[in-house]
């Protein structure tokens, strides 16, 4: 999954002239950037791309808020289906009588999605928007932003997560694998200024439903809650166990021992 100007720069900072990884993205450097871009948006093609993973959750948006910087990109080969995603470009947003979309729609991509060689009875997956949606979400915090960019990630990689974290909050996830254990940290973000470092204070998250997948074969023996100090009752079924952390502070440590 990668965004933007991924490539477009060597190991010194230098601009080439095309993208270092265009055959993996399946395009090349048109040659400008656009932006900052202002009352730009992003056609959400249901009808088309008749209900692809990428806009899992956003069934009921015709459009949502484009990024600020974009490139323009030009496809190798003829884009087969519409994608996903199409640009509704920038229009004034001043004065008031000039506030309108120019184009309504247009054939202009603003995802590529490839699948390419892999393994022998999986290919791989790629994932390439021309855009900032990474930066953008990390300042703006657009919850829409958000959810495309978990979805492209959960389609290039097949939805096959390692682990799965539901309950309130926003929480940092880290899985270490050893060779009998697996250590799962769950650091709580939740904090209005969780994204500029400085923590106002601590707000205690309620209770967490982790689920974790084992390699084939593996079964737990073993949970234990390292920070609470205390071991939870786990429930395993096939190549997954859910552990219920009854509340996090401002870390929580699961210990699986298989």
């Amino acid at each position: 999954v990668a965004t933007y100007e991924t490539s477009l720069y060597d190991e010194w900072g230098v601009k080439r002239k095309d993208f270092g990884l265009a055959d993996l993205f399946g395009v090349s450097f048109a040659g400008k950037n656009e932006g900052p871009m202002r009352n730009a948006y992003l056609r959400l093609e249901h009808e088309s791309a008749r209900g692809h993973p990428l806009l899992r959750g956003l069934e009921d948006a015709p459009r949502i808020a484009h990024g600020v910087w974009r490139v323009d990109v030009k496809p190798a080969a003829p884009v087969g289906a519409v994608a996903p995603l199409t640009l509704i470009p920038s229009y004034p947003d001043l004065p008031m009588e000039k506030v309108y979309a120019r184009q309504p729609r247009t054939d202009i991509a603003q995802v590529f999605l490839r699948e390419v060689p892999g393994s022998a009875a999986t290919p791989g997956r790629i994932v390439y928007f021309p855009w900032d949606i990474d930066r953008s979400f990390w300042e703006m915090l657009g919850v829409d932003h958000g959810r495309l960019m978990a979805n492209a990630v959960a389609w290039a990689s097949r939805d096959d997560s390692p682990i799965v974290v539901r309950g309130p909050g926003i929480i940092d996830v880290a899985v270490w694998q050893q060779k009998n254990s697996f250590t799962v940290h769950l650091v709580n973000l939740t904090n209005p200024m969780m994204m500029k470092g400085p923590i106002r204070e601590v707000i205690p998250l309620g209770a967490q439903k982790v689920t974790l997948h084992l390699p084939a074969g593996a079964r737990a023996r073993a949970v234990k809650l390292l920070v609470a100090n205390t071991t939870p009752q786990f429930r395993q079924t096939r190549g997954t166990i859910e552990v219920e952390v009854p509340g996090i502070g401002e870390h929580e440590v699961v210990a699986v021992d298989v």
